[in-house]
Order: C-alpha cells, then sequence, then structure tokens
C-alpha cells in the first residue's frame, strides 16, 4: 500500500516501537486487528475494564469507515505514557473519495453506507479528543486521543480528564 503523505513523523517509521501499532486496513478482519492492537496497547497505557472496550469501539468505529468507503487506508496506534498518566491516540488515514460535509456526519444519525450514522459521532463521543480532517478527493485523517490518570497522580496533571469523564471535542477541517 502506498504510504498516505506524511502529516508527523510517526509514519515515516518503517516499523513501529514496542507502544505503537501500525494495521493496513482493507477488509473486514483487518477491523479486528485494529480492535485488539488498540486494545492491547489501552491497557498497557493503563486503562483497565470497560474503557479499553470504548477504546476498541472508537477504533472499530473509525476503520469500519474505511473498509466502507474508502479502503485501503491505515490506522496507527500510539501510547504514551510517563508519571502516572497514560496517552492513547489512533490516526486513521485513507486515500479515499473524503467526507464531503463533515460537519453533517459527525451530526450523528446521518449515513450514506445504510448504517445508522453512528460510527463518527460515537466514536468521537467516546474518545477525550477527536479530530478530523477530509479534503474531497484525497481522503480523510482522523486523530483520536483518550488519557488515563492514575488517581495516585492525579494531582500532578491537573487539566488531564479522569477515564470516567468523557469531553467529546472535535476539530473539523475540510476543504
Amino acid at each position: 500500500m502506498k504510504r498516505i503523505p506524511d502529516l508527523d513523523p510517526f509514519w515515516q517509521q518503517s516499523e513501529p516501537a514496542r507502544d505503537e501499532a501500525r494495521v493496513d486496513v482493507r477488509i473486514d478482519s483487518d477491523v479486528v486487528v485494529a480492535r485488539q492492537k488498540g486494545s492491547e496497547l489501552a491497557r498497557r497505557a493503563g486503562f483497565t475494564g470497560s474503557d479499553v472496550a470504548l477504546i476498541a469501539t472508537a477504533i472499530s468505529e473509525v476503520a469500519r469507515n474505511i473498509v466502507t468507503f474508502a479502503a485501503p487506508g491505515e490506522i496507527a496506534i500510539v501510547v504514551i505514557g510517563n508519571d502516572g498518566v497514560g496517552e492513547i491516540t489512533v490516526i486513521a488515514r485513507d486515500q479515499g473519495p473524503g467526507i464531503p460535509d463533515v460537519d453533517e456526519a459527525l451530526r450523528g444519525g446521518v449515513s450514506t453506507g445504510g448504517g445508522f450514522g453512528v460510527g463518527l459521532p460515537g466514536a468521537r463521543r467516546l474518545m477525550d479528543e477527536f479530530h478530523i480532517y477530509s479534503r474531497a478527493g484525497e481522503g480523510t485523517t482522523i486523530t483520536m486521543t483518550k488519557r488515563c490518570v492514575d488517581p495516585r497522580h492525579a494531582s500532578r496533571r491537573p487539566g488531564h480528564c479522569t477515564l470516567k469523564t468523557p469531553r467529546p471535542a472535535a476539530i473539523v477541517t475540510h476543504d
């Protein structure tokens, strides 16, 4: 698969480091692989229980969109953790047709693929940060992040959300 033009140094690495994973997304089974790798890395970042499932679900939603609308694509999952704060970031990229109306796609209940229209809005609600960039004819990049604060260190990191308090936010860019 041709790599999508570089927007950050992660994509220039030939092999992911121990707390990173990359999955080429073309077919349904790739959605499962991306979800499994996300779950594994989320646990490594300090997430537990239902929060691991939430992250895996968000990954499934964006991977499913790649398979349905824009295959092939790629998902990168990166874990950053230090001093009691774990963070997982998921970057989903494709070179598909792009999303004609990103605001409409994020509204929920809107589907061009025959589904219920919960994919992108659902992923947005499950993560702490959600950024989407889409350009017609060039594809879409979604970056979403979830943070985990170890309660023993929470006072050291004011401003970081806890796992039980999601803060859906979106930065939308499209041309």
